[in-house]
């Protein structure tokens, strides 16, 4: 027999033995006393009950509490320990079956009955071997509620009644302390959130003066190097050359990728195609690594002059070589390619200039790069789609729906260059910091429904399933920027449809996260896509202007990579977050987190607070006599006129007998017998006079999880105070409210 089977078998003994006494009438306290043996030999005679009477003297001497109860629908206790009784606050076995009805279910507050007896039948279905654990609260017979961790194992009864054998201790203190530690972090959480936004705000300063001068940066660039038809950029040390801008001779020897290539290896091409023979020798001479390295250390730049021949015609250039290392080195460089003619002098004098722009503007050439390149390629095309449609419009304008056809897509490429002036006039207003957000009152979940509808033509001409969900939202009332929040699920959900093959999916998904103090909420935007993913290289640059993974050619996809840069950009300055997570082939998902004050979902009856010289009245709904007396001096020491109710259903009552004005507020606890503060809260809610129905109603309750916070506000509760009662704290809320 295994060690668990003969577990069982002790604890049907122990059963049975306990059912002995019992219709023996005789004293269980005795038995575990010195009268044991005398009392075993008047029972029944049963080899297990010594091993019983062992085991019961062991579980009477734990310090935590033993509990045997029958495991069928009356739940029948059938035995408690002293540490149980202890736990309370019974002097006898007597008193506790009579304060729990002798009952298991008599011991868990009815509140968690169904959910604790629910938990332990899926533990014991899943395992017969394993202790089932659950917490729930029990009220002691001084009327106290206390926490209870509850260790139980399921035991098949030899007499064909199935038992639970349990142990249990008190919880209380620990839960408390877990939820001053929660409130700790809270705390801590709140106070990083508010350095954090100070940080922001000296970075944004930051950010817009350095981007003020970036954009000056590039204009100096661009107007001192208009002249020059190649422009480089080179590294010696890892022997890089990357395109700047190209010209017809060199762009060939980069390819359509424009991408790096070996610094020696572009000079030494460059030199034996496009050189003219007669000059190839001196300017390979002069164009070698090291030469150009030591040129370099001496005067910090220097030109080459030279001629090439293309299409069989001599071409005069000069090289300009510029050292833009950040130390003396001479391990960057940038140079630039130019035709000679009669301003050669008067560009000569603008050497040295240019050479200390382009020393500066390292960072600013590639993202100039960057802009340029989309900018000339995607802005042309829908202009070029504009004219070729309208040309074809105009010769086939006895062709009605021909000509339809190609109006309509003109408005379409049309609004395409539009969206991209747009985008760049959006960013550059968030990088000049006139971009601001204003908070209005709007309904969250009809802006994402907004922006869905607006969207879906677009998924169905796609063949995309496109689905929202905003079902997580219990306040959708907030207050925030309506038209900011409508651009900000515009570019996510436009982005994820843009980017998702035919077939696809793209899922929307708005929740509502957590309940703040003050009114607040915590909510998540959530945009999910099955579309061509992004690599981890680009994921670190995503958000950053100007960016794309791939050009137009290569994704067949229009536009200059503003989008998600300003989407980033709303949720900052909406003091959110925003992150993404993405693999290639696999799909993206956008996740943004923002935090909006609540809409109060009632209006207070106006005029009140304004009443002079009249002492507002109080409805304080307390069924603990002691906290109502305690709470009534405290409250009339601050000039309040107090009426009270000792449970909700009288405070019901009390408010259909009274008139407008006879209460100007409600203080309501939670807990209460007959009929609780949440649903009484409901039920004035649900008055038929408005002016009644209105009336402010603040909980005043020792329950302050976050699970008690939601059903309050759920039921129509104005705010949420925690007991002990804080005098200055209602006051205060009171005072608000009114």
């Amino acid at each position: 027999m295994g060690e668990r089977s003969r577990d069982n078998h002790l604890m049907s003994h122990i059963v049975e033995l306990l059912s002995a006494l019992e219709t023996s009438r005789l004293d269980a306290g005795r038995l575990l006393s010195g009268d044991g043996e005398a009392l075993l030999q008047t029972l029944p005679q049963n080899p297990g009950f010594q091993a019983a009477l062992e085991n019961l003297r062991f579980m009477e001497e734990m310090p935590g509490g033993v509990l045997i109860y029958y495991a069928d629908d009356g739940e029948e206790i059938i035995y408690a320990n002293r540490a149980l009784l202890r736990i309370f606050q019974c002097g006898s076995m007597e008193e506790f079956r009579t304060l729990t009805g002798n009952s298991f279910r008599g011991i868990v507050c009815p509140e968690d009955l169904d959910e604790v007896e629910r938990s332990i039948r899926e533990q014991v279905a899943r395992s017969k071997y394993d202790l089932d654990y659950v917490e729930y609260r029990v009220r002691r017979r001084d009327g106290q509620i206390r926490w209870i961790e509850d260790y139980g194992h399921f035991v098949r009864g030899g007499s064909g009644r199935d038992i639970f054998y349990v142990f249990l201790s008190d919880a209380t203190g620990k839960r408390n302390r877990r939820i001053i530690e929660r409130t700790l972090l809270l705390s801590e959480k709140r106070e990083r959130e508010r350095q954090l936004a100070l940080l922001t705000e000296e970075y944004d300063k930051e950010r817009s003066q350095l981007n003020q001068e970036y954009l000056r940066r590039l204009k100096v660039i661009e107007g001192l190097s208009a002249n020059y038809e190649t422009i480089l950029y080179g590294e010696l040390d890892c022997d890089q050359i990357r395109p700047y801008r190209l010209s017809s001779r060199t762009s060939r020897m980069f390819g359509e990728d424009r991408g790096l290539r070996s610094f020696s290896g572009y000079l030494a091409d460059y030199v034996s195609i496009w050189v003219h023979p007669e000059e190839r020798e001196t300017v390979g001479a002069a164009l070698n690594v090291e030469a150009i390295r030591r040129k370099l250390l001496t005067d910090g730049s220097f030109y080459v002059n030279y001629r090439v021949v293309e299409d069989g015609e001599e071409k005069y250039l000069q090289l300009q070589l510029v050292d833009v290392g950040s130390e003396r080195r001479a391990s960057q460089l940038v140079m630039g390619s130019r035709r000679m003619d009669e301003e050669i002098h008067h560009e000569m004098e603008q050497k040295q200039l240019l050479a200390e722009a382009l020393e500066k503007a390292n960072q600013a050439i590639a993202a100039k790069d960057t802009f340029l390149s989309n900018m000339s390629h995607d802005m042309r095309t829908p202009m070029n789609a504009i004219f070729g449609f309208a040309a074809l419009a105009r010769k086939h304008l006895r062709e009605p729906d021909a000509a339809r056809s190609y109006i309509g897509r003109m408005e379409s490429s049309a609004r395409q260059l539009m969206g991209m002036i747009e985008r760049v006039l959006e960013i550059s207003a968030a990088v000049s910091g006139d971009s601001h957000t204003q908070e209005e009152a709007c309904d969250l979940c009809a802006i994402v429904r907004e922006v869905y509808d607006f969207m879906i033509p677009q998924a169905v001409e796609k063949k995309i399933e496109f689905t929202l969900n905003c079902s997580g939202v219990v306040h959708s009332g907030i207050y925030g920027d309506k038209e900011k929040l409508r651009q900000l699920v515009m570019y996510l959900t436009n982005n994820a449809v843009t980017y998702t093959k035919p077939g696809g999916k793209v899922r929307v998904t708005v929740t509502e996260q957590e309940l703040m103090p003050g009114q607040y909420a915590l909510y998540q935007l959530e945009v999910a896509d099955t579309g061509i993913g992004i690599s981890p290289e680009f994921l670190a640059r995503i958000f950053e202007p100007f960016s794309r993974e791939k050009d137009t050619t290569h994704s067949g996809v229009h536009g200059i990579g503003l989008g998600m840069s300003i989407a980033k950009s709303i949720v900052e300055r909406m003091g959110g977050t925003i992150d993404v997570r993405s693999e290639v082939d696999q799909g993206s998902t956008f996740t943004a987190a923002l935090d909006f004050r609540i809409q109060p979902e009632q209006a207070h009856p106006a005029g009140k607070g304004g009443e002079a010289g009249r002492s507002r009245s109080i409805l304080l709904v307390e069924d603990n006599e002691i906290n109502r007396e305690i709470a009534v001096e405290l409250l009339q020491e601050l000039g309040y006129v107090i009426d009270t109710a000792p449970d909700g259903s009288v405070a019901v009552e009390k408010m259909r007998q009274a008139r407008p004005g006879d209460y100007d507020a409600i203080l309501m606890d939670i807990q209460m017998p007959v009929m609780n503060g949440w649903e009484a809260a409901r039920a004035i809610r649900g008055l038929s006079n408005p002016a009644l129905a209105k009336i402010p109603i603040i909980a005043l309750s020792a329950n302050v999880f976050e699970s008690d916070l939601r059903k309050s506000a759920e039921s129509g509760m104005n705010a949420h105070l925690a007991k002990p009662m804080d005098v200055v704290e209602v006051q205060k809320t009171i005072e608000e409210f009114l």
